[in-house]
Order: C-alpha cells, then structure tokens, then sequence
C-alpha cells in the first residue's frame, strides 16, 4: 500500500534555547514523508526553487521508501520560514515567511500517484487541496491538516474541504478557533458534525485527543526530557499516524489509536534534534524499542 503526501518542502531558519539551526531542510511534506517511511512507500508531491540544495533533495530521494518523482523544480526560490522558540515551546514566534514558488504551487500529481489508496493532504490552502482530491482515483482513506490562516481567510472553502475528507489533524487552537467552542470535547464533535469521520487534535507536550462516532480517547505525548527543536513535531505526528495506518490497510479506532502511539513516538524523536537530523540516525527498531516504553507507561493493572 501505498501513501500520497502533498505539501511544502521548505528551508527553515530556526533558533531555540538549545541552539539554532539556518538554512536547514524543513516543510510539512519533507518531515511528514520521513516519518510516514518507516511503515509504508510515501509518494511526495511538493514544489521547490532552483536554489533548492541538491544535498537536500537527496536526503529525501535517498531514503527508502519516499518516492519524489512528483516534486517540482520551478524557476524562483523555495519556500522559506524563519522562526524563534522561548519560553512556550509548543509556539513558534514566526519572524519571517517567503512563500517564494510554494505561494503559486499548483500540484499536479503524476498518473502512477493518482491510484494512492491512502492520501495525506498536508497544510496548504483549501483550494490547493481540493485540486489534489479531484487529481486521485478512489483513495480508501483522505486526512487533511489546515492552520490558522486558512481557517481566518478561506473559511468557506475550508468548509467545503471537510465534507470531502474522511479525516482531520489540526492543533488545539486551531480546533477551538475553527469552532468557536470553549472545550476542545466540544470543539472535536462540532468538527465531525462538518463532514470527517476522524478528527485528531494535537496538543502538543500534552499529547493528542481522538474524536469520531464511536467515542473520543486521549493519548498523552511520550515524554522526552531532551528537547532540541519542535519544528516540524505535528508534521511527524502525522506521518507516523498515517504510516501506520496505510501499513496496517485497516481503518477502526482501535487502528487509529495505535497509529497514534506510533505518531506520538516518532514526533517525540523528531523534537530531539534540528531538521530532518534525529530521523537519519533512527531505524525502525529504534522506534518499536521506543514503541514498547510508550506501551508500557500506559498500561494500568
């Protein structure tokens, strides 16, 4: 089975109390598609400049289980984001954002992606999504993520996105802001009353809650005492969520659950280091040893 991505590919800028890292590989696609890798092949759909480095496309080409024929080298720079993390670190302080040739991404997915039975519509205008979904052939599951920014100034076509998805991730804030609801209980089943059968939200150092008809249940984070760097950590949430479930080939909330287990996991190694850096120097055994912990901290007698 095979996992369809489209999203950013960026260079990221970022400073933290632990140091700070310039021009470094960053984007919602690039951390997604790594972390979605160790469960499944990812097709990657994104778009970057000519100034793009070729050491950059090769840590993603280079890796098992990533496909990047579908990214696309235009004329122009890449996406760039600069940003600072003190004092909350589950907030960025963004201080620059280029959109550079992301800002006039216009995905078009090759014939041999358009089959995907599973597909991540990673953050990005709702029409850009919305172009990706009329582009795939009967994918057995769609998740989508989306932001504060698209929820402030598309809120139609947001709207209209959700009746077509079987799946949302967002943060917190964002669920609370897309609502309008005062707990993030009432804002999960005010946002499976939009269309999506799944709603997962993200909190950060506080885990993630799960919302559908057949009930809600909460996962708190992996707890990691060594963080680095967050950029990036709600991206790699994701693609260990959906990894594994394109890797299981089974959708029920118990899966989902699990997958999330996953994706706390892999988000929890990803804040351990700067970019893509923690993940190129951890294997999938790695993950099943850490997997095991996590396990066991949640299990009551």
């Amino acid at each position: 089975m095979s996992l369809l991505v489209v999203g950013s590919i960026a260079i990221d800028s970022v400073e933290t109390p632990s140091g700070k890292a310039d021009e470094a590989l960053g984007g919602s696609a690039a951390y997604f598609s790594y972390a979605a890798s160790y469960f499944c092949p990812v097709r990657l759909v994104g778009v970057i400049g000519e100034d793009f480095p070729d050491d950059y496309l090769s840590v993603l080409k280079n890796r098992e289980n990533i496909d990047v024929s579908g990214v696309q080298v235009q004329p122009g720079k890449t996406f760039r984001w600069r940003g600072k993390y003190e004092g909350d670190m589950n907030v960025a302080e963004t201080l620059e954002v280029q959109l550079n040739v992301f800002g006039s991404f216009d995905p078009d997915i090759p014939e041999t992606f358009r089959d995907s039975p599973y597909v991540f519509l990673a953050n990005g205008s709702p029409e850009v999504q919305r172009k990706v979904l009329h582009q795939v052939r009967k994918p057995k599951l769609v998740f989508a993520d989306t932001m504060n920014l698209w929820i402030e100034i598309k809120r139609p076509e947001l709207l209209e996105l959700l009746k077509q998805v079987d799946g949302l991730i967002l943060n917190d804030q964002e669920a609370l802001m897309l609502t309008e609801a005062d707990t993030l209980v009432k804002a999960g089943r005010a946002i499976l009353g939009l269309g999506p059968k799944y709603v997962v939200v993200k909190k950060g150092e506080h885990g993630a809650m799960f919302f559908s008809n057949e009930g809600i249940y909460a996962l708190p984070a992996f707890p990691t005492a060594h963080l680095v760097d967050p950029t990036g950590a709600g991206d790699s949430f994701a693609g260990g969520v959906m990894g594994y479930l394109t890797h299981a080939n089974t959708i029920d909330s118990e899966t989902i659950k699990r997958a999330m287990a996953y994706g706390s996991v892999i988000a929890s190694i990803n804040v351990e280091g700067f970019s893509l850096g923690r993940f190129r120097e951890t294997t999938r055994q790695d993950i099943e040893q850490r997997f095991a912990l996590y396990r066991d901290m949640l299990r009551l007698g």
